[in-house]
């Protein structure tokens, strides 16, 4: 059907949910917003769906969580009896709508015969993954659209690892979901409300329980007169991120009272991204007065954190990269210290993610392994190498600000990560260094790696096209130079082949398929272009590395301009 049949269909449809209602008469007066709602399905991928709140086949709402948890229940079902009765367990953050859409998810698993675990209150999505694997739960979702823009919200499937669906699995869900059909016409009949348990304080117990086996110095929170500041900023981890850090016995704990309720419109923020330097306007303000040596941000579901550290010039906002590299050198130490690493630990990061991080690992003794953009699959390495043990996990982690620290959950938690920054802050303030100061270090130590990204947006048909062309573009016109520097090697992960320039044999990928491609340049630098998995956009990924900071900033600054210029060119083609 046409968008405008769709609409039609919708504004006719007499047992719509009156807030559905009154968007769909808004829809009505314009006409471009009624097609991007309506003109397909919003995308259920393989890490779920997000999308804008609103009436519409392309939005999040009732129904399109409704259609979603009955291709869900289909594929649990499929599995058998014993994987309804284990059930799924769904949490959600502190966004508009997700309390009532935790419901609805959970009352299309109970018509369907399917056990339903679901949170009173708002909970982070690493406590998520852990409660699967707490409960034995077959499956997990939790609603949530991370760091976007109040107006979104989103639906995240989980495996019984806890981690989020592989790929296969994910595509099996994916084509139960299609196969749902139309969204307005699945009736639920009747709810068995005794196949819904609700959870909330025993289980965040075992959580916070668990959480302490992070702590390497348990003796440094009694002793440390350091001085934190942090903020969920308006998101679901604020009360166990503060109860965790009093548990462990930090006294000097300054909290942004304004952004911890948990909030779905985010009021006092610019935007919720822990990534951004505006996401810290009340910290600093905290910070400065309360002379905080750090200030530790994370975003609404509680799954990524940013750290800023204080400096004679004020506040500075520590990247993804950086951060990591910090945790990556301290809790390798802190092994080496009591006992040493074992010969088969491994570092796992993403194929965007900084190479400082392998030459620390290397440097303490640990191997490192590269999986696609996705922690999805840092869990699956996780689950896989814990059945061979071939290797065990001693860290992983992303460049956008995802850490996971010990395996008890299965995707990047940011309160562990707050937990180990805190705890690493207060080890080196002993010795008389900032964080800063240890990345000053690391860098002296094995040379300046610095990274950019470059992400351009292209909404709607006609920018998801310019995309498209543009990456079929530079498969067929092999990049051989950026900024003046020779292409040493490509790899592209769509065809799973790595080519180099100098004649050698074409070399095997071994990782999934998925549109992206990284050039290795002859000075040791990349570049890496990605489409966006959830959101209209592409993006250019840099990491440079020279014996000098300085080196590095301008080699970065003339590689993103160059670049970002070349395929500027493409996508207005």
């Amino acid at each position: 059907m046409s968008y405008k049949q769709l609409l039609d269909e919708w504004n006719n449809f007499s047992e719509l949910d009156s807030v559905w209602k009154e968007d769909l008469h808004l829809l009505l007066t314009d006409e471009k917003r009624a097609e991007d709602a309506f003109y397909r399905d919003l995308e259920f991928g393989t890490g779920g769906m997000r999308g804008e709140i609103g009436a519409g086949t392309n939005r999040i709402n009732t129904y399109t969580i409704r259609k979603a948890t009955f291709g869900l229940s289909a594929y649990i079902k499929a599995a058998g009896t014993e994987a309804m009765s284990r059930g799924v367990v769904i949490a959600y953050d502190s966004r508009r709508f997700s309390p009532e859409f935790a419901q609805e998810a959970a009352n299309t698993l109970a018509a369907n015969g399917i056990k339903a675990y679901v949170y009173k209150e708002p909970r982070t999505t690493p406590q998520l993954s852990f409660s699967i694997r707490e409960l034995n739960a077959f499956m997990g979702l939790v609603i949530t659209a991370s760091h976007n823009p109040p107006e979104y919200n989103g639906y995240k499937v989980y495996g019984e690892d806890g981690a989020q669906l592989n790929l296969k699995d994910a595509d099996e869900v994916i084509k139960y979901v299609q196969e749902a059909g139309n969204a307005l016409q699945i009736k639920l009949g009747d709810i068995n409300e005794r196949a819904i348990t609700y959870l909330g304080e025993e289980m965040d117990k075992v959580y916070i329980e668990q959480l302490k086996t992070v702590q390497e110095n348990t003796e440094l929170a009694e002793t440390t007169d350091l001085k934190v500041v942090f903020s969920p900023l308006h998101g679901a981890s604020g009360q166990t991120v503060k109860r965790i850090l009093s548990e462990a016995g930090y006294k000097h704990i300054y909290y942004v009272a304004e952004q911890m309720e948990p909030n779905g419109e985010f009021p006092t923020l610019k935007s919720p991204n822990p990534e951004e330097h505006s996401a810290y306007e009340y910290a600093i303000q905290y910070g400065e007065k309360n002379d905080a040596d750090i200030l530790v941000a994370v975003d609404p579901d509680g799954d990524r954190v940013g750290l800023a550290v204080q400096t004679e010039n004020g506040y500075k906002l520590l990247t993804g990269n950086q951060t990591g590299a910090i945790l990556i050198e301290y809790l390798l130490t802190q092994r080496k210290a009591k006992g040493g690493i074992p010969a088969n630990g491994r570092v796992f990061k993403t194929i965007v993610t900084s190479d400082l991080g392998r030459v620390i690992a290397e440097y303490h003794g640990a191997s490192t392994e590269n999986v696609l953009t996705g922690f999805k699959f840092i869990g699956e390495k996780i689950k896989q190498y814990e059945q061979t043990k071939e290797y065990e996990f001693l860290f992983g982690y992303e460049e956008s600000y995802g850490y996971l620290i010990k395996d008890f959950a299965r995707d990047k938690d940011a309160v562990q990560s707050v937990l180990a920054l805190v705890e690493a802050a207060a080890y080196y303030k002993k010795l008389g260094m900032t964080l800063v100061d240890v990345l000053h270090s690391l860098y002296e130590r094995h040379g300046y790696y610095l990274e950019g990204l470059v992400s351009v947006t292209k909404k709607g048909v006609s920018g998801a096209n310019a995309i498209k062309n543009l990456l079929g573009h530079i498969r067929v016109n092999k990049l051989t130079e950026v900024a003046g520097i020779a292409v040493h090697s490509q790899e592209d992960y769509l065809t799973s082949l790595r080519t180099f320039t100098d004649g050698r044999k074409a070399e095997q990928i071994l990782l999934p398929q998925s549109n992206v491609l990284k050039y290795f340049l002859a000075d040791g630098s990349w570049v890496c272009v990605r489409p966006s998995g959830t959101e209209p956009k592409i993006k250019y990924y840099f990491g440079v590395t020279s014996g000098s900071e300085v080196e590095s900033i301008d080699k970065l600054e003339a590689l993103k301009v160059a670049f970002t210029n070349v395929m500027n060119t493409y996508l207005e083609e």
